[in-house]
């Protein structure tokens, strides 16, 4: 049997045991995908166990993600550029890893608001944690001129667009979160990066009006599926984009690289995964 899991804490949010036990059922596969609740001050040691123990490899979510990197032996180009990983392959006697957030928010945008979504246009990305790591890398793959770093701690938008700038074409600012009615003033997409939002927290407080009619908003944010803060731009007239496109293309190299087969994201995965919402 070929097992891999997901490391968090904590672990029972997470949809990725469903939506990787979907594909495993899809493709008739014999394997496992099991949910690891494991604490911040124990995660090198469970890495290693779980390497011992003959997992393939694991995701990793919050708040591991930087403490992946920390950890990998070898990193791809975009797990070196995003200084976060959220994969970790098991081979050669170390671990391997990978950032597929970049890919996952890259390619949930494309699909939802077309190829042409960020050429030559900026953005504004709510965040400086290792998921705005990610999401500055999609956004400049994407094309995008300029992605306007905002923060409630300006030091740290600061510090995210320093050590991004040598590895991004697009032009990077930062600044806290009073700057946010010049930086969405002709914004062409805004990006939550932060966890606000996500069940029983608050979402981020800002004004939609601000925006170009024809902008677009995402959360990565995907537990609620429609999380105040796209309710708000909906009201707006503005379009939106919710985080669970993100979840299932950013799982689709981990479940190629775990058990060898490369999944299509579906309208029966989705189906499946908003049920999973819905029943908690």
């Amino acid at each position: 049997m070929q097992v891999a899991g997901v490391m968090g804490w904590p672990a029972r949010q997470s949809l990725s045991p469903r939506l990787h036990g979907f594909w495993l059922k899809e493709h008739r596969i014999d394997g496992a995908f099991i949910p690891l609740p494991t604490r911040p001050e124990d995660f090198s040691t469970a890495l290693r166990g779980l390497r011992l123990a003959g997992f393939r490899g694991v995701n990793v979510t919050v708040p591991h993600k930087e403490a992946a990197f920390a950890l990998a032996d070898r990193f791809d180009p975009v797990a070196r550029g995003a200084g976060a990983v959220n994969l970790l392959v098991f081979r050669d006697g170390g671990a391997e890893g990978f950032n597929t957030d970049v890919f996952g928010l890259a390619a949930n945008l494309t699909e939802t608001l077309g190829d042409a979504v960020m050429k030559e246009k900026p953005a504004v990305l709510l965040g400086a944690g290792g998921a705005a790591r990610a999401a500055v890398l999609a956004l400049d793959s994407l094309g995008a001129n300029e992605i306007r770093i905002l923060n409630r701690h300006r030091g740290r938008a600061e510090s995210l667009a320093a050590a991004l700038a040598p590895v991004a074409r697009a032009k990077l600012s930062a600044a806290g979160l009073e700057g946010w009615s010049k930086a969405a003033s002709d914004a062409a997409l805004v990006v939550n990066a932060t966890s606000a939002g996500m069940k029983d927290t608050p979402s981020l407080d800002v004004d939609f009006q601000t925006l170009p009619k024809d902008a677009a908003v995402c959360d990565i944010v995907y537990n609620p599926l429609e999380t105040d803060l796209l309710k708000r731009a909906k009201q707006a007239g503005l379009r939106t984009v919710d985080g669970l496109g993100m979840l299932m293309h950013q799982a689709v190299p981990s479940f190629a690289a775990f058990f060898g087969i490369t999944p299509k994201v579906t309208p029966a995965l989705r189906d499946e995964l908003e049920k999973a919402l819905t029943d908690g």
